[in-house]
């Protein structure tokens, strides 16, 4: 009997809190044909060794101080482009993503490309809506909050408690 071949999804997320929520969902990882994108940061890197061949990275674009503020623009940009390929190199069937702003020019991508995007927003916020959850609130295909709460700003979206 020949193996059913397995759905490539792409898990993607921001560095920090939303990466950390983003691998609460690694016990589902081997039911698919993974891949982990995420920003290149000194703390991330170790995915290479714990995901070999299937962590890959985009620029950083933090903007807390001026100078980054500045930059960030052209950080953006660029990752736009390596969001890009990466869609093209990879050729996810579904983006799975728990935000923040690096992210969406994937998930715009994924659209664009006729694939499914599921984001799932924050455990951070329980009251405000992030700005990477509003603009891709309009279009994904299925849009996960982890605060009832969250259903007020997201009325269409789905509760599906803590990623924790």
């Amino acid at each position: 009997m020949a193996k059913k071949k397995q759905k490539k999804v792409m898990f993607i997320a921001s560095t920090g809190g939303h990466l950390s929520e983003l691998l609460q969902l690694s016990p589902c990882f081997d039911k698919y044909d993974f891949s982990i994108v995420t920003e290149k940061t000194k703390s991330n890197i170790s995915l290479r060794d714990k995901y070999p061949g299937r962590a890959h990275f985009i620029i950083s674009g933090t903007y807390t101080t001026l100078r980054a503020k500045i930059v960030y623009p052209f950080k953006l940009f660029l990752n736009c482009w390596i969001s890009l390929f990466l869609m093209i190199k990879l050729r996810p069937d579904v983006v799975v993503t728990t935000g923040s702003h690096n992210v969406g020019p994937m998930c715009c991508l994924a659209k664009l490309f006729g694939k499914k995007v599921i984001f799932i927003e924050t455990f951070a916020n329980s009251e405000t809506p992030t700005k990477c959850g509003r603009l891709v609130y309009k279009f994904a295909d299925h849009f996960i909050v982890q605060w009832e709460s969250m259903l007020e700003h997201y009325p269409k979206a789905i509760y599906g408690g803590w990623v924790w």
